[in-house]
């Protein structure tokens, strides 16, 4: 599992209430990789404290906020399993579907099953047909095919992930590029819910961001609309010139500053258009010449707790009081399913539990920076 957060300390008690109990009863290993994308709240510190409670739960924080897309890019990076479910926070899109989806890949031998929203009700009007829109949009002026009704909720094998992760494309938009990679693929439907607590993380600007960087991702159309609009403009420069030599040799008076002023505003219009267009293609070449990272992980608690510390370590954020921390018992995997613990749970199986009820808080531990 695979889940990006920024400042759900509100919803990241409901999150683990539901969900670890659901891969507990699975009847497999797994791991829970929670990739905190420079929380401003007390998401990082309640991460830390349900990881010594949770031993598969794996915590990885970003040193600063990356973006979404960034976020879950640092999580496949550092993700083990053999299949990978990418899930938001929100509880917008149910876990309780990633037995079906893990039961669709293995049976129809797919590499990649998508969680397909069936009911958006709770969604705005403007929020469903912008959407509709623009994956048609998005359909016609490129070559990929990818579900309108589908987000970041799926589950992809680790030979879909590590065809990922060797892609060096910055500012990635992965509900597009895995769909561009053309591997089996199933769907899984279910009814999207209303965020079960705290504010959306996508408001409109980020939204318009995320439609700039899909559109200039995956397509070359615009800059065939910039060609195509600079020949029309051209064919109608040259009808005009002739227009104006055959008023003249009529002995007609030619428009004035009215219509001087409109062919200047047209042409220059069509300009700025078309270097706006440019513009957002020399950026993207710009920041891949560049070869930045889009995130830097200061910590991990699968290399916390075995000890391995790096150059540039700080200490962790304070523990959370009680107050924001709604705790409860997870009930016992179903007689007869064994769950085996996972590589963070073997780093953490000598921890010390909690005694009287009373919750412990363990000395600041260092954290790491990789790039």
């Amino acid at each position: 599992m695979v889940i990006p957060m920024y400042n759900e300390e509100e919803v990241l008690p409901l999150l683990v209430e539901r969900l670890r109990p659901l891969l507990d009863g699975m009847g497999t290993t797994y791991e829970v990789v929670a990739v905190d994308d420079g929380s401003k709240d007390l998401t990082a510190a309640l991460l830390q404290r349900y990881h010594r409670e949770w031993p598969q739960l794996r915590v990885v924080r970003l040193r600063a906020n990356a973006g979404h897309q960034a976020a879950i890019s640092a999580g496949l990076v550092s993700a083990l399993g053999d299949y990978v479910v990418t899930l938001d926070a929100d509880l917008q899109d149910p876990p309780e579907i990633i037995p079906q989806m893990l039961s669709a890949a293995k049976d129809d031998g797919v590499d990649v099953v998508y969680g397909v929203r069936n009911d958006r009700s709770t969604d705005t009007w403007f929020k469903r047909v912008s959407a509709q829109a623009f994956y048609r949009l998005i359909g016609l002026m490129s070559q990929t095919s990818a579900h309108a009704d589908a987000g970041d909720y799926r589950l992809m094998s680790r030979a879909t992930v590590d065809a990922i992760n060797s892609l060096p494309e910055h500012n990635r938009v992965l509900r597009f590029i895995v769909p561009a990679l053309n591997f089996p693929s199933d769907t899984v439907d279910y009814k999207r819910e209303e965020r079960a607590a705290g504010d959306s993380k996508y408001p409109l600007l980020k939204m318009v961001k995320l439609s700039l960087d899909s559109l200039t991702g995956f397509s070359t159309a615009p800059l065939r609309v910039a060609t195509f609009a600079g020949f029309v403009g051209a064919v109608l420069a040259v009808l005009l010139f002739l227009y104006t030599l055959v008023a003249r040799a009529q002995g007609h008076t030619v428009a004035g500053w009215t219509s001087t002023v409109a062919i200047v505003s047209g042409v220059g219009a069509v300009q700025l258009v078309c270097v706006g267009i440019l513009g957002e293609y020399i950026g993207r070449m710009y920041s891949h010449m560049q070869g930045r990272p889009t995130y830097f992980i200061a910590y991990d608690s699968l290399t916390a707790d075995s000890g391995a510390h790096g150059p540039t370590d700080t200490p962790l954020p304070a523990q959370p009081s009680e107050a924001h921390i709604h705790t409860s018992t997870p009930p016992a995997p179903a007689e007869g399913a064994a769950v085996a613990p996972t590589a963070s749970a073997a780093g953490t199986a000598g921890a010390a539990a909690p005694t009287n009820g009373a919750p412990q808080v363990a000395e600041p531990e260092r954290t790491q920076l990789r790039g």
